[in-house]
């Protein structure tokens, strides 16, 4: 009986893992598409020059993109001014490419390709991962139990045939 919960948890979390993955990486595509889909760009002009050489004091890592105050239209016409990430350095009106989402708020630019089949690869498996554990951790239970009920039984009959023993013995 062990033997056969061994062999179907272990087809099962096969199965159930592959499942679970393949969920997981579907919905990550879906969110990452989404994301996707509800930014756009927009060309706004700096309205002060950006620092230059910006660095982390605790590292001394230096930036790329510092914050600075920009200008943009939105899709409607209305004029928004707002800090958005821009070149170090970078001189007041100059035009730069900000995202939005569907209100006209900044948000980050989409993920890029390379990183959205990251996120994709990563979130297929760890729910292969994660949905296999589960169902080894459920066989795991099943064949303790099993064990357990075994090994009452053995102490049941043990307590049968231990008496007649002794007396043998003795």
């Amino acid at each position: 009986m062990e033997a056969w919960v061994v062999l179907a948890t272990w087809a099962t979390a096969t199965v159930g893992g592959a499942a679970a993955g393949a969920a997981g990486a579907h919905a990550m595509e879906r969110a990452v598409d989404e994301q996707r889909a509800g930014r756009q760009s927009v060309v706004a002009v700096l309205l002060e020059t950006a620092p230059n050489g910006v660095r982390d004091e605790a590292t001394g890592v230096k930036y790329d993109h510092v914050q600075a105050k920009v200008r943009w239209s939105d899709g409607d016409g209305t004029v928004r001014t707002s800090e958005a990430a821009v070149k170090p350095g970078a001189k007041a009106g100059t035009a730069t490419t900000v995202w939005t989402d569907g209100h006209g708020r900044l948000v980050s630019g989409p993920v890029s390709p390379t990183e959205g089949t990251a996120r994709v690869a990563l979130a297929g498996m760890g729910g292969a991962v994660a949905g296999g554990f589960v169902i080894l951790m459920g066989g795991l239970t099943v064949r303790l139990r099993i064990e357990r009920r075994a090994t009452e039984r053995w102490g049941e009959e043990w307590g049968q045939v231990g008496p007649q023993w002794a007396r043998k013995a003795g």
